[in-house]
């Protein structure tokens, strides 16, 4: 009784000394029953007792391990049991039955979007039926790239420039606004006598360049249509101009304190804290600076104080730069190996009135159109007017938006080109709905001006009038409301890309084949 007494009080003792105790345990502890097997600041000696007792400590703990052990591993067959019977039924289920209600991923009702590998599918297809096309070509014709002939498109005789001195004439129009503006922002003139002038600057804006290319025979068709194109750019921009210096004569009148139109904007600041862009009121807006800052700026509607960047970007500028010039020598070599000989072969068709083959060359012509569109796209809106506007730190970059998701019509002629959308939108739409004209004849009439546009742009550089292009803007028209009424989603999206693959694109084939069978069609 007593061995087992004494046996049991130092294992007790044990434990609340390991529990309490540091790292050494045993070393320096004085038992509480006054044993002397050893005494403080030494190394005791291995008594019977202390044997005895670690053997029998040893033992119990090895016993909780074992004993902890085995109820971890019961707890786990017993949780484990369960499981493996449930997948055991799954598995059988699985074998029974392996069809469930679902949609085909095809179906619109699967709600299945990730059609990315049949896109990298049709890229592919594009490709190699393009490059078989180009071999085809180059088989058959040769290499037909001639830079040095492109210069004759510009110039028929090198000692006369016709378009380049056109184009340096225009500054007369411009400087006749900007003083017509200045009289009238003195007071010296009358609004109906600004009006009238305003009146007659824009009008001959647009007559005097068409006389002078339907009169000077060395003006070839190239030629006119950059020089037309520049002057009906700044007839857009010289109407915006004196419409919005008009309304701040009006707010001027109104003693308003401060602008409340769109084109008061705040200016941006450079980040350098210095050169900071000033804002300007009327009439300290009537400059020649701020003048042909608008002038070169890409866009077609005046305003006060316009976005500014920070900072011009180098690298930017450069990569802009560099897309315009390969874009460029890409839409010359296009157009001379590819569409000049498809039209030269289209011509007997078209005299011989064949309609089986003429419907299969305007086919044939419209594809390397439609590219060529395209690539013009990117090259003008894109790179250029970037370009353009990171030389003169213009914010507004805004020059397109997407028009390839185009579900109708008018929404494909708002996005594609934002610039005239702007125009259109704030000097001719929202006047006409302000005088009372109902939403349909101000559409209407909005694809008149822009009909009108296309034919001046087309048929006088051409020197030949068949209102192919007037014909071809007027078309859409009826083809909006069929596509608004009775396509939606994707299948309008398609008769938009009909559209413009087989549409105007053909009306101005239509015209380069007219011209050259007017002017080649006896030699060929």
């Amino acid at each position: 009784m007593s061995d087992r007494a004494e046996m049991r009080g130092p294992v007790t003792r044990r434990r609340r000394t390991t529990i309490s105790g540091g790292g050494n345990g045993a070393i320096g502890v004085k038992q509480a029953n006054g044993s002397k097997c050893h005494e403080a600041g030494e190394k005791p000696p291995l008594c019977p007792a202390k044997a005895k007792k670690d053997e029998v400590d040893r033992h119990a703990s090895n016993k909780g391990k074992v004993d902890k052990q085995t109820r971890v591993s019961g707890e786990q067959q017993l949780a484990n049991t369960p499981r493996k019977q449930r997948s055991a039924v799954e598995d059988i289920n699985e074998r029974l039955s392996c069809h469930v209600l679902q949609e085909s991923l095809l179906s619109s009702a699967s709600g299945y979007s990730n059609y990315r590998g049949i896109l990298n599918w049709c890229v592919v297809m594009l490709v190699l039926s393009n490059a078989r096309l180009f071999l085809e070509n180059i088989i058959k014709y040769g290499i037909l790239v001639d830079p040095i002939q492109v210069v004759s498109l510009f110039l028929k005789d090198p000692y006369s420039w016709p378009a380049a001195c056109l184009i340096i004439v225009s500054n007369v129009f411009i400087l006749a606004a900007l003083y017509t503006e200045r009289r009238l922002a003195v007071g010296t003139i009358s609004e109906m006598t600004g009006l009238i002038l305003h009146i007659f600057n824009l009008t001959s804006l647009l007559i005097f360049p068409s006389a002078t290319v339907l009169t000077v025979p060395s003006m070839t068709p190239v030629g006119g249509v950059l020089s037309l194109g520049v002057y009906t750019v700044l007839f857009l921009k010289l109407y915006s101009y004196q419409d919005t210096n008009r309304w701040c004569r009006e707010i001027r009148q109104a003693k308003a304190k401060r602008l409340t139109r769109s084109y008061s904007c705040p200016s941006v600041a450079q980040s350098n804290g210095s050169a900071v862009h000033a804002h300007v009121s009327y009439p300290g807006n009537l400059t020649h600076r701020d003048m042909y800052y608008f002038v070169f700026a890409p866009t077609l509607c005046y305003q006060l104080n316009f976005p500014r960047s920070s900072r011009i970007r180098k690298r930017f500028l450069m990569r802009r730069l560099f897309e315009m010039l390969f874009f460029t020598q890409l839409l010359v070599g296009l157009i001379q190996q590819w569409m000049v000989p498809t039209i030269q072969n289209s011509m007997k068709p078209f005299q011989e009135m064949d309609f089986s083959r003429m419907m299969e060359r305007l086919l044939k012509l419209a594809v390397p159109n439609h590219l060529i569109w395209l690539i013009f796209f990117y090259w003008f809106f894109h790179s250029s007017m970037n370009f353009v506007a990171e030389l003169l730190q213009f914010g507004d970059r805004e020059f397109y938006k997407d028009w390839w998701n185009s579900e109708t019509v008018t929404y494909f002629w708002a996005n594609w080109n934002i610039p005239v959308h702007k125009w259109c939108l704030r000097h001719f739409y929202k006047p006409m709905l302000r005088k009372g004209i109902n939403k349909f004849c101000a559409q209407t009439a909005v694809f008149l001006v822009s009909a009108f546009f296309h034919e001046y742009l087309v048929s006088v550089p051409l020197k030949m009038f068949r209102l192919w292009a007037f014909m071809g803007m007027m078309a859409q028209v009826p083809l909006a409301w069929f596509v608004s009424r009775f396509l939606n989603g994707n299948y309008g999206n398609a008769a938009v890309w009909i559209s413009l693959i087989i549409g105007q694109p053909v009306a101005v084939l239509m015209y380069v084949h007219d011209y050259y069978v007017i002017h080649y069609g006896g030699t060929t």
